[in-house]
C-alpha cells in the first residue's frame, strides 16, 4: 500500500510578483525548485499565511537566482506581493517507507528575500522519529 506524503515544500516563501493577465500557474526561482525538487509544471498545493486562502495550480520555472515568487492568473487575486506563503507537492509513499520512519519530505523555510534560511526535516530528525512511528 502507498500512503499520499508531502514531498517537497518551500515554507514561508514570499511573493515578489503578482500577475492576473497572465494564463495561470506559480513562478518559482529554479534554484529554489531544485533545492527542494519541484519539477516544472508540476501540481502544488499553495496555502497564504497572511489570507488563509488555498489555491492548486502548477509551478513554472522563474529565473535563477533572482528569489521570485510570482502568483499568476487567478493565483494573482488571492495573495499580494510580500503575503507569505507556503508552496507544498506530494507524492505516493510505500507505506513501509513511512511506518519506519526512513521517508521525508524536502522542506526548506525561506526569509522575507527568499533567501533558505533553514532545511527542515534532516535525516537525523527522520531517524528521532522512528521510534514514534513505530510505537
Amino acid at each position: 500500500m502507498k500512503v499520499e506524503m508531502l514531498k517537497s515544500k518551500l515554507h514561508q516563501a514570499c511573493v515578489t510578483h503578482s500577475d492576473v493577465a497572465y494564463e495561470g500557474s506559480l513562478g518559482i526561482d529554479t534554484e529554489l525548485m531544485d533545492a527542494v525538487g519541484f519539477f516544472p509544471y508540476e501540481k502544488v498545493l499553495v496555502a497564504n499565511l497572511n489570507t488563509g486562502s488555498r489555491l492548486e495550480t502548477y509551478v513554472i520555472p522563474a529565473p535563477a537566482g533572482s528569489r521570485k515568487i510570482i502568483l499568476n492568473g487567478a493565483a494573482a487575486r488571492l495573495g499580494a506581493v510580500r503575503d507569505r506563503i507556503i508552496i507544498m507537492s506530494f507524492a505516493w509513499v510505500d507505506r513501509k517507507k513511512v511506518e519506519t520512519g526512513t521517508y521525508r519530505p524536502n522542506v526548506i523555510r525561506l526569509d522575507e528575500d527568499n533567501e533558505p534560511v533553514q532545511r527542515l526535516f534532516t535525516a537525523e530528525e527522520s531517524e528521532k522519529m522512528a521510534p514514534v512511528l513505530n510505537n
